[in-house]
This record gives structure tokens, C-alpha cells and sequence, in this order.
């Protein structure tokens, strides 16, 4: 009996759930129908209005077609009547010189006809009929003025409703990536005359091929593009691919999205790992600051911790024992923070191949600042540039300023300006490491060696503070310095 409860119970169950599904498609359909009344609505009122508006066009052309016929009208006329008015002058002026010389033959005798006949003579010779010309000024042909509409008339027994454009198709040869910037570029399959702008969509991705139906990130709308081609600028490339996908649309309805297409977007991408920092240095992702009583925060908390302290202020101490959440395994994991007087963090992500590039800006306040790269065998007490495992360019604003390439405790003074922003390049494979002035992209050093060892990012400050910007491709000018021989111009053989 029991069983046969619990599989009514299911049955029942399952009923209801189909009621409720049946229900929801019911108002949906409902809901459906009053949106086919309100959209059959609007398009009939659009339409009307296209009319309306193509009629308001025919009428203002016809009234200016008119008014031209009007207007030639009258100016021949005007010039006819004068004419004829001047005609008809010189014809009644004729008609009596023909009658007055008449009556003159008729008085052969008369002693006054020697003095007649030269006024008949005189007024002959000096009537308008003889300056008249006998050709009309004007033509009485109107059919300049005619208009055949056979070809408009095709054109509006031709008018449909706009068809849906097609889908554009992705050119991925034409396409480029360069300079964190993506140039995307596309055609239409057919020509539509009609297409009023199109719709671009794109989102940042780790996976490569078709996007995935389930995806974190969301897909970015740029509207309105009224070219077959749009390039994104400025992205940062904190993932390794991004899709792409493009719509036409004409003034009514839009098409189906294109293909979706997957460019590879690399470049190199860190964060600072806090759990190598000196107690001193505060680090919050990309950014560092010194701070003096860093140190000393650090051990009033350890002292707190054995119960030899009262109370800490947490404040001012930064929770820098806590590892950045996108650090690689293959960082310098367990490590001890670097201590005493080497003010350094490195970066969480190993180079272990390929090309880098990464740029810092400092604070032209700052005592002392240092970027470059290091083995993980740095020491906690080793400063940037000191050792053979670190390379580095140093600038130094204490008692006297100085500008400087590091390694193995080797210096170079770098006879150049300061920029406040550098680029660093890193070629594992050839051995280069480069650093720029980030904003001309002139070499400021480069370093030639052979790395032994997977690298990491390193950075150090004393009295100042930068911020580091990652996710950035190797900008085209430095490749085309490397593919020069211009990027190791500036090397130091003593400093490999």
C-alpha cells in the first residue's frame, strides 16, 4: 500500500510540474499574441509613415517641377507679346507710308509732290519693318520640361519589406593583433545596398575554438560601426584569447551574428607576489609603496603573537604573507620574504621561454628604485643587481642622482634622461633582456647573456613607490629594434 502511495505521490508530482510548464507556455503564448498585436501595430504605422513621407517628397517635387513650368511659361511669353507688340507697331506704321504714297500718285499735277514724294521716301527708308526681325525670340517647344518616371516607377513597384541581412563573414587573414590592439575585418557574402551599421561583439577568453556556451566573462557590444572593420585599442590581455562576433543591420531588423572567430591575444601577464616582499614595501597587486614603519608593524604583530605585546594596530599593515590568488605554481612558493636592506618583490610567473614585456612607472620622488629580473635563487639579503642571478637598471636620487645598468655588482652609468616610465623586454631564448623608455621606445640598456635558469620579475624601492603594468604584447617597435641589431647597441660586454 505504501509503494502505491509513494508512486501516486510521484505521478502527482510529475502532473503538477507538467501543469505548471503548461501554464507558463499558456502566458507566454498569450503574452506572445499581445506582442504580435503591438508589433503588427507599430511596423503598420511605420509604414504608413514611409509613405506619408515618400508622398510629401513626390508632392514637394511636383510643386517644383510646376512652378518651373510656370516660370518658363511666363518668361516666353513675355518675350513673344513684346515682339508681337513691336510687329504689329511696325505693320500699322507701314499701312499708312502705303497710303499716304498712294494718294501722292494719285496727284500727279500738284506742285507739292516733289516735296511728297522725299518725305514718302524718307519715312520709308526709317520704318520699324525694315529693323524687325521677322524670327521669333523664343521656341514655343516645351518638351525639355517632360519628365518619364518609368524608371521610378519600376523601382517603387519593386519596394518590399527590408529582407534580414545576411551574416557577415570574419576575415581572419586581414585580421591583426599587434600592440594590444585587434584590427578585426569583415565582409558581406552578398552585396546589400541596405545595410545601415554593424554590431560588434567580442569577450576576453582562456579557451581556444568556438566559444563555449558557458562563459564567465560577458560579451562587450560595440554598436553603430558603419565600416566592414573596427580595432579595438588600449586592451590589456590578462587572458590568452578573445572571440569575436559581427552583425549587419539595416534600418528595421538586424541579421544573425557571423561565425564567431577566436584571435590569440599573447602577452605576459604578473601579479607581485606579496609573500616575497621586504616588511617595509606594501603591495597591493601592482602596485608598491615603501613604507618606514612597515618593518616595525610587522614585529609588533610577531611579538603580539608570543603574547609579548599588548595591542597592534592593523591599520597601517597590509596583509603581505597573503599570496596573490593568481600566482603560478611554479612560483617561488615557502620562500622567506627578502629582508634587511634589499627593498625587493618579485613578480608570481616564471619566464621560462618566449619574449616578455612589461612597463613601470615610478615616482620620480623615490630615493632609490630598481627593475629588471632575478633568478628564484635571489637571496633574501641579495640587492637587485648585486649578484650574478639578477639584472637590473638602478636609479638612485640620494645625495646624488645617478642612472645605472646592474649585474654581478657590475655597474654602468647610462648617459641618457630618466624617464618616468620604462619598459623591460625579456628574450629567454636569445638571452636579451632590454629596457626602453616605455613612452619613444628608445633603448635605454640591454643585457646579452645566456639565462641558465627560469626568471622572474623583480623590482625594488627605497623612500617611493610604483606600479607596474602587465598583460601587455611585445610592442612592434622594440621587435622591429631586436630585428635590426638596434636593441643591443647599448650592451656592456662586462655586464653579460
Amino acid at each position: 500500500m505504501e509503494e502505491q502511495r509513494e508512486a501516486l505521490r510521484k505521478i502527482i508530482t510529475t502532473l503538477a510540474v507538467k501543469n505548471e510548464e503548461i501554464q507558463s507556455f499558456i502566458y507566454s503564448l498569450k503574452q506572445m499574441l499581445l506582442n504580435v498585436e503591438a508589433n503588427s501595430a507599430k511596423v503598420q504605422e511605420d509604414l504608413e509613415a514611409e509613405f506619408q513621407s515618400l508622398f510629401s517628397l513626390l508632392e514637394e517635387l511636383k510643386e517644383g517641377m510646376l512652378m518651373k513650368i510656370k516660370q518658363d511659361r511666363a518668361s516666353r511669353t513675355y518675350e513673344l507679346q513684346n515682339q508681337l507688340a513691336a510687329c504689329t507697331r511696325a505693320l500699322e506704321s507701314s499701312e499708312e507710308l502705303l497710303e499716304t504714297a498712294n494718294q501722292t500718285l494719285q496727284a500727279m499735277d500738284s506742285e507739292d509732290f516733289p516735296q511728297a514724294a522725299k518725305q514718302i521716301k524718307d519715312g520709308v527708308t526709317m520704318a520699324p519693318a525694315f529693323r524687325l526681325s521677322l524670327k521669333a525670340k523664343v521656341s514655343d517647344n516645351m518638351s525639355h520640361l517632360m519628365v518619364d518616371f518609368a524608371q521610378e516607377r519600376q523601382m517603387l513597384q519593386a519596394l518590399k519589406f527590408l529582407p534580414v541581412p545576411s551574416a557577415p563573414v570574419i576575415d581572419l587573414a586581414e585580421s591583426l593583433v599587434a600592440d594590444n590592439c585587434v584590427t578585426l575585418v569583415w565582409r558581406m557574402p552578398d552585396e546589400d545596398s541596405k545595410i545601415d551599421h554593424y554590431v560588434l561583439e567580442y569577450r576576453r577568453t582562456n579557451f581556444e575554438g568556438p566559444p563555449r556556451l558557458k562563459e564567465d566573462q560577458p560579451w562587450m557590444v560595440i554598436e553603430g560601426i558603419r565600416q566592414t572593420e573596427y580595432t579595438l585599442t588600449g586592451l590589456k590581455f590578462d587572458m590568452k584569447y578573445m572571440n569575436f562576433r559581427v552583425k549587419a543591420c539595416n534600418k528595421a531588423v538586424a541579421g544573425e551574428f557571423s561565425e564567431p572567430v577566436t584571435l590569440e591575444t599573447l602577452a605576459f601577464m604578473f601579479r607581485l607576489d606579496a609573500s616575497t616582499s621586504h616588511q617595509n614595501l606594501r603591495v597591493d597587486d601592482l602596485s608598491v609603496e615603501w613604507d618606514a614603519m612597515g618593518g616595525k608593524v610587522q614585529d609588533i604583530k610577531a611579538r603580539e603573537k608570543d603574547g609579548k605585546g599588548r595591542t597592534a594596530s592593523p591599520v597601517n599593515s597590509p596583509a603581505r604573507g597573503t599570496p596573490s590568488p593568481k600566482r603560478m605554481p611554479s612560483g617561488r612558493g615557502g620562500r622567506d620574504r627578502f629582508t634587511a636592506e634589499s627593498y625587493t618583490v618579485l613578480g608570481d610567473t616564471l619566464i621560462d621561454g618566449g619574449e616578455h614585456y612589461w612597463e613601470v612607472r615610478y615616482e620620480p620622488d623615490s630615493k632609490a628604485f630598481g627593475v629588471g629580473v632575478a633568478y628564484r635563487s635571489l637571496g633574501r639579503f641579495e640587492q637587485l643587481g648585486k649578484t650574478a642571478a639578477s639584472w637590473c637598471l638602478h636609479v638612485n636620487n640620494w645625495l646624488q642622482v645617478s642612472f645605472t645598468a646592474k649585474h654581478a655588482n657590475k655597474v654602468k652609468v647610462l648617459d641618457t634622461p630618466v624617464p618616468d616610465c620604462l619598459g623591460v623586454h625579456c628574450d629567454f631564448h636569445q638571452g636579451l633582456l632590454s629596457f626602453y623608455n616605455a613612452r619613444t621606445k628608445q633603448v635605454l640598456h640591454t643585457f646579452k647573456t645566456k639565462f641558465t635558469q627560469p626568471l622572474l620579475p623583480a623590482f625594488t624601492v627605497w623612500c617611493g613607490s610604483f606600479q607596474v603594468t602587465t598583460g601587455l604584447q611585445v610592442p612592434s617597435s622594440v621587435r622591429c629594434l631586436q630585428k635590426r641589431g638596434s636593441a643591443t647597441s647599448s650592451s656592456n660586454t662586462s655586464l653579460t
